[in-house]
């Protein structure tokens, strides 16, 4: 009798399931040592992600893939073929197509690499180069097209810099090959971060006036200041608020918010003891404001804003859409975690100056990027690999329906991917 009971197999325990996200690292985070940190930080990287990734251009495709071979994980490739959904054979200069070509000595150190970039359109053949050193935070980089039909501006011959990183500052600079007295540097920034305030101002010679010096004149200049709560895990809740003088002639202010939240799940397909799933979801505003007296040009706006969210209620199913003054466009992708992965998605853009919807299509198809993390929050306990968690620290029967509660504030995530090491030391 005593055997029987213990033979008898306990009941297994409940679970919650923490999907990864669609595009974690943003394909940015790659090359980020070859720009400028102030053209990344403030949430800048995650707001151009959120109002640009899976919103095709209107009656418009992209395909693009992103493959990696087995045998040899230094290397990759990335394709992309674009154009008009109406294609005619005498219309072939409306596709786009290119290819990058990337070699990395060292896989887990990712900011030392080659890559070679190849297209119809120009630059034909485009050489980036970078060598990071996380030890001491010091890096070089290079971009130089080295065909081109023509060139005429200084930046038609390349650019070279140098950069300093860690956990608190970045500073850098850039320079021409061939630069004159008057373009040294190109471009410089120097961005600091104390507790959970963030600054930074940028310089970029492109403005010049007779008795001026460019240094001196403000059109050149550009400052920002943000605040950030929040760590880089996406299991971790996350907050971004920024301001920004642009050019002295721009005002730019914007926040970004990646609110992780628990739901219930009634899915006939899942397990018993599959009671909740983690969801993401993203918000995003951006209001630009010129402040100068200046007339507005065809490319400037006096005021214009964009207001997007996205959804991601599974590990399949995202949904994004953002509206503006001129446009409003929603975004459908489903993505299928094959190896490689692979993602189809239909955006729908509403233009209310002409009253006309049109759709865009695109499909990826991604084996870089790897869909998993190494670690959860630690109020969940890893179960299986594939991130099936125990579903402890939940609160059931608050009122009428079971409320999933977690603190997941911690930030504790191991599972950093390749492209944002080392996490505590840069910037």
């Amino acid at each position: 009798m005593g055997n029987w009971w213990s033979a008898t197999k306990e009941p297994p325990p409940l679970v919650v399931l923490v999907p990864p996200l669609f595009d974690f690292p943003p394909l940015a985070a790659r090359t980020r040592m070859l720009e400028s940190s102030y053209n990344l930080l403030f949430g800048k990287l995650a707001l151009r992600c959120l109002f640009e990734d899976y919103f095709e251009e209107a009656r418009h495709f992209s395909t693009r893939i992103m493959l990696r071979p087995i045998d040899d994980p230094h290397v990759d490739l990335i394709a992309s073929v674009a154009g008009p959904l109406d294609y005619k054979p005498k219309d072939h200069h409306n596709i786009v197509g290119n290819a990058q070509f990337r070699w990395q000595s060292d896989v887990e150190k990712p900011h030392t690499f080659v890559d070679l970039y190849v297209s119809n359109s120009e630059p034909i053949l485009l050489m980036r180069s970078c060598a990071y050193c996380t030890q001491y935070g010091i890096g070089a980089f290079g971009i130089f097209p080295v065909l081109l039909k023509k060139r005429v501006s200084p930046e038609d011959y390349g650019v070279m810099g140098l950069r300093y990183g860690s956990s608190n500052l970045s500073c850098g600079a850039t320079i021409s090959p061939f630069p004159s007295a008057e373009e040294i540097p190109k471009t410089a920034w120097l961005v600091s971060q104390i507790g959970r305030l963030t600054a930074g101002v940028q310089y970029e010679p492109q403005f010049e006036s007779k008795d001026v010096p460019k240094y001196k004149n403000l059109k050149n200049w550009s400052c920002a200041i943000g605040y950030g709560v929040g760590s880089g895990s996406p299991l971790s809740p996350s907050f971004n608020f920024g301001l920004e003088l642009s050019r002295n002639s721009q005002f730019i202010a914007s926040f970004y918010q990646h609110v992780v939240v628990q739901r219930r799940v009634k899915n006939p397909l899942e397990e018993n003891e599959v009671v909740g799933i983690t969801n993401y979801i993203d918000f995003g505003f951006e209001l630009q404001s010129r402040v100068d007296d200046e007339k507005a040009s065809n490319s400037i706006q006096d005021s214009t804003f964009q207001v997007a969210a996205s959804w991601q209620a599974n590990k399949n199913l995202l949904l994004k859409g953002k509206v503006g003054p001129l446009s409003s466009s929603m975004a459908l992708a489903f993505k299928s975690w094959w190896k490689p992965s692979f993602t189809v998605s239909l955006s729908a853009i509403r233009d209310r100056t002409k009253g006309q919807t049109s759709f865009g299509f695109g499909i990826c198809v991604d084996g870089i990027r790897e869909g998993s993390y190494q670690r959860a929050d630690p109020n969940f306990v890893m179960l299986t690999p594939n991130k099936e968690h125990l579903a402890e620290g939940i609160q059931w029967k608050i009122g009428k329906r079971p409320v999933f509660q977690s603190d997941v504030s911690s930030g504790n995530f191991e599972g950093v991917p390749r492209e944002l090491r080392p996490l505590e030391k840069i910037l």
